[in-house]
């Protein structure tokens, strides 16, 4: 197990990430996860592959648009919405989380 990295945003986005957003995004969203499933799946704080992948993706829609704000860019006849944000978990991502998570003792 290895911890995902600003690297692997890049990868998956298709853009250069920086050390410093990419860091950030991975430690905003791996510390979501981890309350998420409190702790479970998680090996001295690195995540398994399931939760990983979890925190890649939802980290790469975090900096997508990382003000969460809906975006509109119009250039001559053409425009484009940006709707992609991180909002909280997608259903893909929960269905993999809940998997892990302890819900009542």
């Amino acid at each position: 197990m290895a911890a995902p990295t600003y690297s692997d945003l890049g990868a998956l986005l298709g853009t250069p990430v920086t050390a410093e957003q990419g860091g950030a995004a991975l430690s905003v969203v791996t510390a979501m996860a981890s309350a998420y499933t409190r702790g479970h799946g998680f090996e001295d704080g690195i995540p398994n592959t399931d939760i990983e992948a979890v925190i890649k993706t939802a980290a790469c829609r975090l900096l997508s648009n990382p003000s969460g704000l809906l975006r509109d860019e119009t250039h001559g006849p053409e425009s484009v919405s940006y709707r992609s944000s991180f909002t909280g978990w997608s259903v893909a991502e929960r269905i993999v989380l809940d998997r892990y998570r302890v819900k009542a003792l």
